[in-house]
């Protein structure tokens, strides 16, 4: 080993794929001052026995983007490195045994034409040109995809960790970080440097990509990087009759199964349903470098068997080797990357779940201009490590979320899944209240919320599931009378201090120096213009305010907040979310009912839209905000917990219907309200989005991402391509929307929809849609042409507009 050098700008931590990309990509960026640590060697900890599939079509837009990027960054290595990397494009081909998995894959292949990215539906006997040795008489199709391709692990690390030294990075072996040197900061402590077997090393900037070992390193700094290993299983066979170095990957996710040639023969492996959970991220050994664990046939068992199904010929061929990696699995199945919020300076990229390989390149590149522009620039909404509060990281519960997560990674992705694992985690005061009442809850944020009442369970599938009618009627009871939802989830933050309003008006692209008493609907942008969070804020003195924001959001709200705020201003920022429940009232005769509840004066000229005032509703003080996330006339309570229970009580008795977040999702789209994390991503701006009106741009206030948003307001009004965030109905009432529709006008790709659901009241499917155009989308132009949605293969006509279906 070369002697540790006292300081380095940026310290990475892991030499496998992510960490030598990292490094490779900051140093392109022309931060040269790197210096990356591997407690062994290079890919000895989980990279070098990746199965190596590299597939670009992923369920998002950024996440293929991501991908797609790895694929030309491994095709070009070589030329740049001199090393080989093996990326080869073979193409990828992926069957379906069931008519659910062919709907799924009629998606996928629209998805692709969404993201302009070659993909072709194909018969069985298709499938079995393009893949000869494998069985195809119990299939009923599968998609082509071109652009799927495969890596060698080891040399691709190499090449990384090759070109990151040719710019200038540096690259020590065998030295082991055991700790962090950390500063107490005005908002958050600071990392400083490293400690390791060989001495210390000064840093501004530390990134941990030590993979399955991340959690315990986080831990020693005291952030929350939640994942945990399980074992993943593959076999090497003997030669395969048809097999070659161009033989497409396989998947078969019907049967849990992958499969790609090596050495004339294949690799064999999958996701089986039920996972095996290794040691806890506390308890990994070191050193543990280039090791397997005991093979176990009986487990592998179900995916052998599957496989032999698939390709007969297994049955007569022998098996040179079986593998038992483990590799760290995250609670949602996406990766962790970005700043922690708990440390400034300290960086994570982790928990890749078994698509490390392919992920690398993009997500390195991402992480790496994250570090260098000091925030994202790209929507990595889905995989930003803020989505995870520190009680995710409790080794138990991790232990059992695993099990059910690596087992989904073949399941047929029904888009209104719930995880059943580690339940439940957080609660509201009316939980058994709820659920006595028939409650079917879901998860957010560890949040037990009622989604619709009356079904014994939620059922799956991609027509109109069977707790529709359920939903339609609570919708039905909202739009026509009075309905309750338990909404207690929300996240809640008090912002207050002498300069509080200051460090506000910076943050809120909307002007929030109102009157006390008055609310208003709000995004905070970034830098560039676009979306960071979406929510209200009251004004409830002179220099306090209260925040509501989503209840996925909590930690990236706070972490954006203490970031944001101006440096020098005497600002106190608090987490008041578990200190209240929230009911919405809502619907035509919400005043009625809340009338016989309080003394209050709920009339429209004393109390009107955006106000917010304590009042006492059934004995009890709560603060009443007229605001609407459904848009009927309604209040939001917030209740003091302990007095949770007998205020929702007072309201049934008066005739509120009990109604669930499936309901708010289908109401609120009727309305046309968008949402954060599909309609406002960072990727999007309020121009976009239509909601410049919710934005001080018109006035003098100066906001964060004002410059960028003007900027990009005005190149609009020069001309060019154009997104724009538009509602539409189907006028057919059969097929059922869920989001992520290809859109089409005259046969052509414009776009994709981002939010649908059941809309009772229109009678249809209805939603959001992100369009996009090469010039101006008007009415005008929305209303020319053929508009139609592709639903599962099926194409549907389609009225769009700038307005929402209800008004």
């Amino acid at each position: 080993m070369a002697d540790l050098p006292e300081r380095s700008r940026v310290v990475i931590v892991g030499g496998g794929v992510i960490g030598t990309s990292v490094a490779y990509h900051l140093a392109r960026l022309g931060w040269t001052d790197v210096l990356l640590l591997e407690q062994g060697h290079l890919s000895g900890g989980t990279t070098w026995h990746a199965a190596g599939l590299v597939g670009p079509l992923r369920a998002s837009e950024s996440g293929t983007r991501l991908v797609q990027y790895s694929a030309e960054l491994y095709a070009s290595l070589e030329e740049e490195t001199g090393l080989a990397t093996g990326y080869r494009n073979t193409g990828g081909v992926i069957v379906a045994r069931t008519e659910d998995r062919m709907t799924q894959l009629r998606r996928t292949a629209a998805n692709a034409t969404a993201y302009d990215m070659d993909c072709e539906l194909v018969s069985p006997e298709r499938a079995q040109e393009l893949w000869p040795a494998m069985r195809v008489d119990d299939l009923l199709g599968a998609i082509w995809l071109p652009g799927d391709g495969k890596v060698n692990p080891t040399d691709l690390t190499q090449a990384l960790a090759k070109g990151a030294r040719q710019r200038g990075a540096r690259i020590l072996e065998q030295v082991r970080v055991t700790g962090f040197e950390l500063v107490e900061g005005p908002r958050r402590p600071r990392v400083t440097g490293v400690r390791t077997d060989h001495g210390v090393v000064e840093a501004e900037v530390v990134v941990n990509c030590a993979g399955q070992w991340a959690k315990a390193l986080g831990d020693l700094a005291g952030v929350t990087v939640p994942l945990h290993s399980a074992e993943h299983f593959y076999v090497v066979t003997e030669a395969v009759e048809g097999c070659h170095p161009d033989l497409p990957i396989m998947r078969d996710p019907d049967g849990w199964t992958y499969f790609k040639e090596e050495v004339g023969g294949l690799v064999v492996g999958g996701f089986e349903p039920e996972a095996k959970p290794w040691r806890s991220p506390s308890d990994l050994p070191y050193p543990f470098e280039f090791q397997l664990l005991e093979e176990d046939w009986e487990h592998f068992s179900v995916l052998m068997d599957e496989a032999v199904r698939r390709v007969p010929a297994l049955a007569e061929t022998g098996v040179r080797k079986f593998y038992n990696g483990p590799e760290s699995f995250t609670p949602d199945n996406q990766f962790l990357l970005g700043e922690t919020p708990e440390v400034a300076g300290l960086f994570v990229g982790a928990g890749f779940n078994s698509v490390g390989i392919a992920s690398a390149g993009g997500a390195g590149r991402a992480l790496a201009e994250w570090i260098v522009e000091g925030e994202p620039t790209s929507d990595l909404t889905a995989v930003d490590v803020r989505r995870f509060a520190p009680f995710h990281a409790d080794e138990t519960w991790l232990r059992s979320r695993v099990v059910e997560v690596l087992g989904l990674h073949y399941a047929v992705p029904w888009p209104n899944r719930e995880l059943q694992s580690g339940r439940p985690q957080r609660t509201s005061p009316l939980h058994e209240v709820l659920a006595s009442s028939g409650a079917v809850f879901g998860t957010r944020m560890g949040w037990e919320r009622p989604l619709v009442f009356g079904p014994a369970s939620l059922d799956y599938a991609w027509g109109k599931p069977d707790w529709l009618a359920a939903s339609a009627v609570e919708q039905r009871a909202t739009r026509t009378a009075v309905a309750v939802f338990d909404q207690t989830s929300f996240s809640k933050y008090v912002v207050d201090g002498p300069d509080a309003l200051a460090g506000l008006q910076w943050v809120c692209a909307a002007d929030v120096d109102v009157p006390v008493g008055c609310c208003v609907y709000t995004p905070f942008l970034n830098a560039r213009g676009t979306y960071e969070a979406d929510l209200t804020v009251t004004r409830t003195g002179e220099a306090s305010f209260l925040l509501v924001s989503s209840s996925a959001t909590t930690v990236r709200d706070l972490d954006w907040l203490r970031r944001q705020v101006p440096e020098g201003l005497d600002v106190r920022v608090r987490d008041v979310t578990d200190d209240h429940a929230v009911l919405g009232v809502m619907g035509p005769a919400s005043r009625d009912l809340l009338g016989t509840l309080t003394d209050a004066d709920l009339s429209e000229d004393d109390f009107p839209f955006a106000t917010s005032r304590e009042v006492m509703v059934a004995g009890a003080s709560v603060r009443a905000t007229r605001m609407t996330y459904v848009g009927e006339l309604g209040w939001e309570l917030m209740v003091p917990v302990a007095e949770a229970v007998g205020v929702h009580a007072a309201l049934r008795a008066g005739g509120a219907v009990d109604a669930g977040y499936y309901a708010i999702e289908s109401l609120r789209l009727e309305k046309g309200y968008r949402a954060f994390g599909r309609e406002l991503t960072p990727d999007l701006t309020p121009v976009e989005a239509g909601l410049v009106f919710a934005t001080a741009l018109k006035g003098d206030k100066d906001f964060l991402g004002r410059t960028a948003l003007a900027a990009h307001r005005a190149a609009l009004a020069e001309g060019g391509a154009r997104r724009r965030v538009v509602s539409f109905v189907v006028p057919d009432p059969e097929p059922m929307l869920w989001g992520g529709e290809l859109v089409l006008l005259d046969g052509s790709p414009v776009g994709q929809v981002t939010s649908a659901s059941w809309g009772e009241t229109v009678g249809g499917s209805i939603g959001l849609a992100l369009l996009r155009h090469d010039g101006p989308v008007t009415s005008d132009w929305l209303g020319s042409g053929s508009w139609r949605v592709d639903v599962g293969g099926d194409q549907f006509p389609l009225t769009v507009s700038l307005q929402a279906p209800m008004r």
